[in-house]
């Protein structure tokens, strides 16, 4: 898998110029979204199909800061996935391979409705391409 890359903006900083803490979450999803194109499940490709996938939870444990034009590389991995609830790891390094935090996310998924699914059933080929990874 592709690690995700993000590179820190100016926006991104606060008045001392360190990484604002609420962005590592903003990340998570972006490298998230890219994590499901790549596994052929574009998140555009979901919703067309009526699925959303919202976030039950999230947890951050943040290890060393981060500043305007740092290179930040996200890794992806499926932590748990028994067909209705959803956790990712991530783990985001800078250029120089430092440690930059830990992190996990739990989504389940909706139908149109809002109902929830239990993706084994209703979306076999979903379910296996987020289990081949662990």
């Amino acid at each position: 898998m592709k690690r995700y890359c993000h590179t820190v903006q100016y926006y991104e900083t606060d008045r001392m110029g360190i990484t604002h803490h609420s962005n590592y979450i903003r990340w998570m999803e972006e490298a998230r979204i890219d994590y499901l194109a790549q596994i052929g499940w574009p998140y555009a490709k979901m919703e067309e199909m009526g699925v959303s996938s919202p976030v039950r939870r999230v947890e951050c444990k943040y290890k060393h800061s981060t500043t305007f034009a740092d290179t930040v590389y996200i890794d992806v991995s499926v932590a748990e996935f028994k067909g209705v609830v959803l956790r990712l790891n991530y783990r985001m390094e800078k250029a120089d391979g430092s440690l930059v935090c830990e992190a996990y996310s739990e989504h389940c998924f909706l139908d149109a409705g809002g109902k929830i699914l239990r993706v084994d059933q209703a979306y076999p080929a979903l379910y296996a391409a987020l289990n081949e990874d662990k």
